[in-house]
């Protein structure tokens, strides 16, 4: 079933029902937002991040709402090699034998500066979390994610991403290339698997990344990041089933 407008989606009180999905900047923002929207419509989610007690908050959070109890996994994307990586796979191989989803959520900003005085060690450092920390993870879950009926890949992308704008630098030129992260895996998979593969904009969002771009916005004049959550909701379950390869915007 595909929808005009992701903003009007209004998932069903099952819609993830025995769903295992995975969610990267889980501790905090819309990561945190996204866990517990998709805890209390049924899923089983994984909480990952960097900050063992951030994830440990929003793992209270879920419990305390009465949804399926969820895992966590403390990983620093900025640092983990291919041990952290691997033992990622056999910790949910073992627990769960399987992957319904992935929301690739984490991600940093970087500087906002010209490119012509921009840090060389920031742009490393961005682009590798905001990109080539998913294609590893993504990568690396694959053969848990071939083991669904139904799984869908969510990578996280920008108004920025889309259209270059000055002084956006490495956080910019990450969003561009998780676009075509995305496309070149969903043309993969056309076809060969039960997996899609999309992108999601959340648009001005109320968090703390936000207040770090635009530190003179009033926040009080976006909105929360649960009131955009029910988007990744659509690209996770059943209602978007075959739609693949596309990229949306939750505002």
């Amino acid at each position: 079933m595909e929808i005009q407008s992701l903003a009007d989606y209004r998932p069903p009180e099952d819609a993830l029902q025995g769903r295992i999905i995975l969610v990267t900047g889980a501790g905090a923002g819309i990561g945190r937002a996204v866990s517990s929207t998709c805890a209390v419509h049924g899923a089983t989610v994984v909480l990952m991040g960097k900050t063992q007690s951030h994830l440990e908050a929003v793992y209270d959070e879920i419990v305390s709402a009465g949804a399926p109890q969820p895992g966590i996994f403390v990983i620093d994307f900025e640092r983990a090699g291919p041990d952290q990586y691997t033992q990622v796979l056999e910790a949910l191989e073992s627990a769960y034998g399987r992957l319904d989803g992935i929301v690739h959520n984490a991600g940093i900003l970087g500087d906002r500066s010209p490119v012509e005085h921009y840090d060389v060690k920031t742009w490393h450092r961005v682009l590798h979390v905001n990109l080539t920390a998913p294609f590893i993870l993504t990568r690396t879950l694959m053969p848990l994610l071939r083991r669904s009926d139904d799984a869908s890949i969510v990578f996280t992308s920008s108004g920025v991403g889309r259209a270059g704008k000055p002084f956006w630098g490495a956080y910019a030129v990450s969003k561009f290339a998780t676009e075509g992260l995305m496309q070149v895996l969903a043309s993969e998979l056309e076809g060969t698997a039960n997996i899609r593969s999309n992108a999601l904009n959340p648009g001005a969002t109320r968090t703390a990344m936000r207040r770090l771009a635009y530190p003179g916005e009033d926040p009080d004049t976006l909105p929360s990041p649960g009131q955009i959550a029910p988007a990744y909701l659509y690209l996770l379950g059943p209602d978007s089933k075959g739609v693949n390869g596309r990229t949306f915007d939750a505002q």
